[in-house]
């Protein structure tokens, strides 16, 4: 055995704890990773946290190595950055992204686990999970250039697929957010901000993500005709009332779902892992850091989670410490 670490895990809905572990000693072809940082999704992780996962979901909504069952127990994550201490030479110190649970050291494959580049430090890399979605997003959307853009929904997802559409040529982007706030967070990433009510119409692409009805009848109402909503929100198990009563069928308008646990058909040739270390790459920006929220100790996550839920704390991507910095 090679030790033991601790992980959190959801005991009941609204409930977390840390747990002791038992790791295994790395056999052929496996790493031990020693945790540094992993971040909490806050609008997944929070529908996990509260019990919300819908049973015809369970299968689909399992993370890569989570333990146990929803809605609980069961230990759930998907962002985490470290160090491998053992494994192949080629892999020996070098910090590495993995879609884990939180838990302060784990045995995987290696092939679970992704190098990230020397120029992206490795608390900004736990977003690489979140740039993945986006990646995967604008690869359905396929913006044009010049196109006038749209992203309602200023949480996670939606930061990541606006400060990827600011590198497109010519595409001018408005995020929208109900919070007034995110205002600054849309000034990092260069681009313009409204709340709803000022939001910009006419538009060739909406791209939505609050996870709300009344963001997604905001962003039908925001397009220009025959264009099409690129709907990124999970909803749980809550249901969705739209109006398409009105100008949803006389404008012949559109909504497509994106999910990141498929690769976009246009990107057939591509997979996972080649996703996964674009996303990488494209964290060496600074301009992401501007969406890390925190720090909190890996100690304190089951208050943390209760209080994100609960919508006490106000968050991004927020950032869980492992070690003394």
């Amino acid at each position: 055995m090679t030790g033991d670490a601790q992980a959190f895990w959801l005991r009941a809905p609204g409930e977390g704890e840390i747990r002791r572990v038992e790791l295994p000693s790395p056999g052929p072809g496996e790493v031990l990773v020693r945790t540094r940082y992993s971040g909490v999704s806050r609008g997944t992780e929070t529908l996990v946290f509260t019990g919300r996962v819908p049973a015809d979901q369970h299968a689909s909504m399992r993370a890569p190595f989570q333990e146990g069952d929803f809605p609980a127990p069961v230990k759930y994550g998907y962002l985490s950055v470290g160090v491998v201490e053992q494994g192949p030479d080629r892999l020996l110190g070098r910090t590495v992204f993995c879609l884990h649970p939180h838990q302060t050291a784990y045995v995987v494959p290696a092939d679970a686990v992704v190098v990230v580049p020397e120029n992206v430090p490795a608390a900004r890399a736990v977003l690489a999970g979140t740039v993945e979605t986006a990646v995967n997003a604008l690869w359905d959307a396929a913006p044009l250039v010049g196109d006038r853009v749209t992203v309602v929904g200023a949480g996670m997802v939606g930061c990541c697929v606006a400060a990827l559409l600011a590198r497109f040529p010519g595409v001018r982007v408005q995020l929208v957010d109900a919070d007034p706030a995110r205002a600054a967070v849309a000034a990092a990433l260069g681009v313009g901000f409204a709340v709803p009510a000022d939001a910009a119409g006419d538009r060739d692409l909406v791209v939505h993500a609050s996870a709300t009805a009344d963001g997604l009848q905001r962003a039908l109402d925001l397009l220009r005709p025959e264009r099409t909503v690129l709907e990124l929100s999970w909803y749980g198990d809550r249901p969705v009332t739209l109006a398409l009563g009105g100008a949803f069928h006389s404008k012949r308008l559109g909504i497509r779902s994106s999910q990141v646990g498929t690769v976009s058909p246009r990107r057939a040739d591509r997979g996972y892992a080649d996703r996964l270390a674009l996303a990488l790459e494209l964290l060496a920006d600074p301009v992401f850091d501007a969406l890390l929220t925190g720090p909190s100790r890996f100690a304190d996550l089951p208050d943390v989670l209760d209080r994100l839920a609960a919508g006490r704390l106000p968050a991004l991507c927020h950032l869980i410490t492992y070690a003394e910095e």
